[in-house]
């Protein structure tokens, strides 16, 4: 059974706010599930995410799939630890414009101190950005 008494679950629960880069974002989360190792999120890109070609600049990309990967791992995390990216390997499918922008993560693999998360941005139907992550489980 996941512990409900982490950051993120009284996140959820309003009991303590929301990471701030969650509102630059425009994140509202749509679904966890920690048994099937799921979690999907919507995004908001401002047009101030706009690069001078007038598509959402890459890095606010890399941003939300970060924000979903290390969300994800968050999900399953004790009471007393924390969630470190140390790497995230992103590429570039296709331009996103300004608008929503949906997203999935998944778990690959839950170590005791590792974890492996994929993540997809799409819009529209279509993938725009896709991640693989590895995040590190920290002491808070």
């Amino acid at each position: 059974m996941p512990n409900t008494d982490n950051w993120f679950h009284r996140m959820r629960r309003g009991e303590v706010p929301a990471a701030p880069v969650s509102g630059l974002l425009g994140f509202s989360l749509r679904r966890v599930d920690l048994e099937a190792g799921e979690l999907e999120a919507d995004y908001i890109a401002a047009p101030s995410f706009l690069n001078p070609a007038g598509t959402v600049q890459g890095g606010m990309l890399a941003a939300m799939l970060d924000d979903l990967s290390a969300g994800l791992v968050d999900a399953t995390l004790a009471a007393d630890e924390g969630v470190a990216t140390l790497n995230l390997n992103l590429s570039f499918v296709r331009p996103a414009q300004a608008g929503a922008i949906n997203g999935s993560a998944r778990l690959v693999r839950r170590g005791r101190g590792v974890c492996h998360v994929t993540a997809e941005l799409s819009q529209a139907g279509k993938t725009v950005a896709i991640a693989t992550a590895t995040c590190s489980v920290v002491a808070r």
